[in-house]
């Protein structure tokens, strides 16, 4: 992954971004004192072609007021991500609290309110385990990427064979 441009990404942010001392994440603080980590780890399992996830956590699990401030930092350092990496990048939701489909529904929300939205595909399916959980994966592609085709037939291959009963 090409390293990003903390300036950059602070000249669109309206939270004051930082690199964290982990490779490939950086972090902020809300108005409200809540601390987000957003970070990209290389996809190892789902993809066989390059990619990464998007990871996005409240660091210490504090409740969050609503704030559209928090989109916009993150929506900020996606697009730094994408300028300097024509790759792939998965998000899962989190299951550890039952709370995955409306993360989801969230980050379906700010992806549609993303004001270059077209330069990407986007596309959300639903996984269930084995003990009934539903899963929730959004893959998002540059369109100039040139495995698009690819990397959508194999992200829609990899959900089918997932959701196959044993």
């Amino acid at each position: 992954m090409n390293r990003l441009d903390t300036e950059l990404i602070n000249s669109q942010s309206p939270y004051k971004v930082e690199e964290s001392d982990e490779e490939n994440y950086f972090e902020f603080f809300t108005e409200h004192d809540v601390h987000y980590s957003v970070g990209f780890m290389p996809d190892d399992n789902l993809m066989q072609s390059e990619a990464y996830h998007l990871i996005i956590v409240n660091v210490d699990n504090r409740p969050s007021p609503s704030d559209r401030k928090v989109k916009d930092a993150v929506q900020a350092i996606v697009a730094e991500f994408f300028d300097k990496n024509n790759t792939t990048l998965l998000y899962i939701c989190d299951t550890g609290d039952g709370k995955q489909r409306l993360r989801s529904r969230l980050f379906e929300r700010w992806f549609s309110a993303y004001s270059k939205k077209a330069l990407y595909t986007s596309v959300t399916s639903s996984v269930v385990d084995e003990d009934g959980i539903t899963n929730y994966a959004t893959i998002i592609v540059r369109n100039d990427n040139p495995r698009l085709v690819e990397v959508i037939a194999e992200f829609t291959s990899t959900i089918s064979l997932l959701n196959q009963k044993p």
